[in-house]
């Protein structure tokens, strides 16, 4: 884990108010696990802005889905889906492969760069692009982009239709899970999905990646309770009593012992 990634992811996220920018939250995820430049993300993020203007469709969100996900070949990694690279925007600009989220962060931030507005939509089991600027009440979009699969140009009924292939066609869907999805939750969407990678994989990676989680301030007790399960799973015991520790000084009396007993359990661990 690189330390000044994670203080400045810290930062980044620190106010539950606050929106940061998607495109600097994503590079410094993969600074926290790598070590990786932000700024040097950043400059490759607008070159691939700049050379997609090449293309005279390139300012429709159509278009350039077209020149993302045709043309350069970004592409879902269905073929080793939980490689933790694929959740790091360098590697995914490097290997031209990536999950829903970092292609979808991926055509959000070269558009935005052009001119051409777009909006993380985090439906359940899926993420997708909506077209437009996301407003504040939260209307949802009419049109979407399917960046895992080709960039492919969606409708309300095709993303029911998404929906339903994943959860089954007897899944109740809702407008509302086609919502436009804040920064900062697109940001804790995808360390969600690093720790999971890193838990089913027994890796000990999963400690830094739960600390990012953790610093949202707003992420749920019942969440962090879960959080600290994950870092014992790993060894990173002290890490969980930790958080037990804190949520014990949070709680009402009827949680508190809980708490503080469990973290009395994972400390003896490390011993």
């Amino acid at each position: 884990m690189d330390a000044d990634g994670a203080a400045r992811f810290r930062s980044l996220v620190a106010d539950p108010e606050s929106d940061p920018p998607l495109d600097e939250g994503a590079l410094v995820i993969a600074m926290t696990a790598n070590g990786s430049d932000v700024e040097a993300g950043l400059a490759r993020l607008d070159e691939l802005a700049g050379n997609a203007l090449g293309f005279p469709d390139a300012r429709t969100p159509a278009g350039l889905a077209r020149v993302l996900f045709v043309e350069w070949g970004f592409a879902g990694n269905t073929g080793d889906y939980g490689d933790p690279r694929n959740s790091f925007l360098p590697d995914v600009i490097d290997r031209r492969l990536g999950l829903p989220i970092t292609l979808s962060v991926l055509i959000i931030e070269v558009g935005r760069r052009i001119g051409v507005e777009l909006h993380g939509v985090g439906m359940p089991g899926h993420f997708i692009v909506g077209v437009g600027h996301p407003s504040s009440g939260g209307e949802v979009a009419t049109e979407f982009i399917d960046p895992f699969h080709a960039g492919v140009v969606l409708d309300r009924d095709a993303c029911r239709a998404r929906f339903q292939s994943h959860f089954g066609t007897q899944a109740r869907f809702a407008p509302a899970m086609l919502a436009p999805t804040p920064a900062r939750m697109i940001l804790l969407r995808m360390v969600t999905n690093l720790q999971h990678t890193y838990a089913a994989r027994r890796s000990p990676e999963a400690r830094w990646a739960a600390q990012l989680r953790l610093a949202f301030p707003e992420l749920p007790i019942e969440e962090r309770q879960r959080t600290a399960e994950v870092l014992a799973s790993v060894g990173a015991t002290q890490d969980a009593a930790e958080v037990l520790d804190a949520l014990a000084a949070q709680s009402a009396p009827a949680n508190r012992d809980a708490f503080s007993r469990q973290a009395v359990a994972y400390r003896s661990r490390s011993n």
